[in-house]
């Protein structure tokens, strides 16, 4: 995460953090999901079946999707300089918009919507997260979500 002076880390706010690389998919990755927290709905896990529906096929959890915020967020999020440690602290809001078909490609948009002190050498900097499909016009979510930073 690139680290900025906390005297320049307000010039930040509103300001696009840019997108993450492209991350596909697949069905591996949906299945092992599946495993960890026991969501076996068909329509996530059996691709036969999943054909009978309207998306045609498998589609990843919704959950999964958000699950990847942290690692798509990685190289995007400006912490304060110093920062030894940030939590995830929550979300303010979250819509799941469309799902992701398995095969799809995925990254996340970030823009910085808020960072303030919170208690003394703690830093609660509020994103919006906009996972965005490849070739898709609607996004897959919009979240708002909490990062506290340890300086």
């Amino acid at each position: 995460m690139p680290q900025v002076p906390l005297d320049e880390l307000k010039d930040y706010i509103g300001k696009e953090l840019g997108h993450s690389d492209w991350l596909t998919i697949d069905q591996s990755r949906v299945d092992h999901f599946a495993e960890c927290t026991g969501d076996h709905q068909f329509i996530h896990v059996d691709p036969e079946k999943a054909r009978q529906t309207p998306f045609g096929g498998t589609i990843a959890h919704g959950f999964l999707s958000l699950s990847l915020l942290p690692q798509l967020m990685e190289d995007l999020m400006v912490v304060p300089q110093g920062t030894k440690m940030a939590v995830n602290y929550g979300l303010d809001s979250l819509r799941f918009i469309q799902p992701v078909r398995v095969g799809s490609r995925v990254r996340l948009h970030a823009t910085l919507l808020d960072a303030h002190e919170k208690n003394p050498g703690q830093w609660l900097l509020k994103t919006r997260a906009e996972m965005q499909i490849e070739g898709a016009e609607k996004p897959a979510y919009i979240a708002q979500s909490l990062a506290l930073c340890f300086v």
